[in-house]
């Protein structure tokens, strides 16, 4: 679409092999949640997921769509399923019966060749194999999507670590579980409950994905059943999955469970409170988890108490992969835009907070980066929710300086015993945020450095993680190690994002130190970078070690790839 090259690292592959079909309390979502515990966030970095095997082809479209959307928890470049019925039949039914033909006449190409499936072990650089028959549901967390274990395991160790069983809330939907096979597997598990005279005992929130899931669940009765269960349906866009949510009894300090079927669990991911646990599963566990308040429970194994006092046990969720009448039409969103767009101007108010032109980056100045101060360096797990958080900052997202406040208010500093929070070293001046003492350092023309842990950036490709560092004048990010996606954003924003060749050269950065990066005029694909360390006992070299390419560097040299394009 720009008229650029598309570059991307050379990936290792990983294949997935299914086998067996899903069954019981067993879904999609379970696959991946799977996976995340045994490959963990790093375990797909620079590496294509594929999916193969007889197992591949008994799970709906949308099932894949969840398991592939779920793929960026592992880091992986992509995710992949072959070509198959269930997808011809997603197609037709949303109205694409072009892309159908398209896809049937080129099918060849949309799957594997024939000799990867009779020798999978010569073309994969891994392969995990996977019996659908006997997966079991899963949940994942808190703080993190690779923390996993069946549900069966869950109460044991919520036990023993100490996990506040009393859930305070329970979600579904979401852009990653909304589909009518979830809902409908969800409702399947509501009504049971309703037949027993029961109601959802903690609070139960429902996001559809998108129009035409609302209406289609309006119009075959899955709204009301989750409205008489106690439920609230919320509008269909971002909303708790993205931290778009004050949660009426939460209180900062406190930690308190709740568990979604959403994609990401962060600290104050949903929120905004970081003590928050925050566990995932499938919609219908989630369900049944609203409908006892208890995180403790395993509904494949347990009974629950009826309104009359009798135990009963939940029945395997059952729903469809697509709906018998079609999807229901919404609201369409689509506008047409102007033919000829060169004469439209954008007015927007001087004094809006929600909206604000985009001013260019400025240009390399050819200088080598000379004793710049460190901004902050994280400690542990920095997602792009601690670099960017969410929550009420999202209404700036617009406004780049006013959103550039919220800048590492979710990181732990090594400096700092508050989260966000560190020393202006040019004045001593103490527990301020780290936008208020990048925004001083600006205002002087200085840069400065952030040093950063294993797995810098996971999460949501956030840009504003990216564009805030930038905007308040970090010049370089140096790691043990990057989160392929926000690396990439780094470099399109013009900041050089470096790892450590030797990860304990992390441990020698001090607060006070200075730091430069020196010989930039030679910078160039596969050439490491050398780092002084300013010390006051005297000055210590490091090597570090990036992975641009020439398009990049550009990119660099030009103060972002925007400024480049242009």
């Amino acid at each position: 679409m720009a008229g650029l090259p598309w570059e991307v690292l050379h990936p290792k592959l990983i294949g997935v092999k299914l086998t067996g079909k899903l069954s019981g309390w067993a879904s999609p979502k379970d696959v991946i949640l799977y996976l995340c515990g045994l490959l963990t966030v790093k375990g797909g970095t620079n590496k294509i997921v594929e999916y193969f095997g007889p197992g591949a082809e008994t799970i709906s479209a949308t099932g894949k769509g969840t398991i592939c959307n779920m793929g960026a928890e592992l880091g992986a470049t992509t995710s992949v399923f072959p070509f198959d019925q269930k997808m011809v039949d997603y197609l037709n039914i949303t109205d694409r019966a072009d892309w159908t033909k398209l896809a049937q006449a080129n099918e060849a190409l949309l799957m594997a060749d024939p000799e990867v499936t009779q020798s999978p072990e010569k073309y994969y650089d891994q392969i995990v194999e996977i019996d659908l028959s006997k997966l079991e549901p899963h949940v994942v967390g808190p703080h993190t999507p690779d923390l996993a274990r069946p549900v069966s395991k869950l109460k044991a160790e919520a036990k023993e670590k100490g996990y506040p069983v009393e859930l305070k809330a329970a979600l579904i939907g979401s852009c990653t579980n909304s589909s009518y096979e979830d809902i409908s597997r969800s409702a399947h598990v509501a009504q049971q409950a309703l037949k027993a005279g029961l109601k959802a005992k903690t609070s139960f929130l429902v996001s559809p994905g998108s129009e035409r899931i609302y209406h289609t669940m309006k119009r075959d009765g899955f709204l009301d059943t989750f409205e008489q269960l106690g439920g609230t349906v919320l509008s269909n866009s971002c909303g708790p999955c993205i931290g778009q949510w004050k949660r009426a009894d939460g209180v900062k300090g406190k930690a308190d469970s709740i568990v979604s079927s959403f994609n990401r669990n962060f600290p104050g991911r949903n929120d905004g409170i970081s003590e928050t646990l925050s566990f995932l599963a499938s919609p219908e566990v989630v369900t049944a988890y609203a409908i006892t308040g208890d995180l403790g429970f395993d509904p494949v194994n347990q009974t629950v108490k009826g309104a009359d006092g009798k135990e009963f046990k939940l029945q395997p969720p059952v729903g469809e992969e697509l709906p018998a009448k079609g999807f229901a039409k919404g609201e369409e969103g689509y506008v047409e835009p102007a033919a000829d767009g060169s004469s439209l101007n954008v007015e927007i108010p001087p004094t809006s907070e929600r909206l604000q032109l985009l001013q260019p980056f400025p240009r390399w100045d050819g200088k080598d980066f000379e004793k710049l101060p460190l901004l902050i360096k994280t400690k542990g797990k920095t997602t792009t929710d601690h670099i960017s958080p969410a929550g009420p900052w999202l209404k700036f997202r617009g406004h780049l300086d006013k959103i550039s406040d919220n800048m590492f208010l979710g990181a732990n500093n090594a400096f700092s015993s508050e989260p966000g929070k560190g020393t202006n070293v040019l004045t001593g001046e103490a527990n301020l945020t780290m936008a208020q003492i990048a925004r001083a350092y600006k205002a002087k023309g200085i840069g400065s450095i952030v040093v950063g842990d294993e797995n810098y950036g996971e999460g949501s490709s956030r840009e504003h993680a990216a564009m805030s560092p930038r905007f308040l004048n970090v010049r370089a990010v140096i790691t043990k190690s990057f989160a392929r996606i926000h690396e990439t954003n780094l470099k399109k924003q013009g900041i050089l994002p470096l790892t450590f060749a030797d990860p304990k050269d992390y441990d020698k950065i001090e607060m006070n130190d200075r730091l430069s990066v020196v010989d930039l005029a030679n910078l160039s694909p596969g050439k490491p970078v050398t780092v002084v360390v300013h010390k006051a006992s005297g000055d210590v070299k490091v090597q570090a070690n990036h992975s641009m390419t020439v398009q990049q560097i550009t990119w660099f040299k030009a103060g972002s790839a925007l400024n480049a394009l242009n």
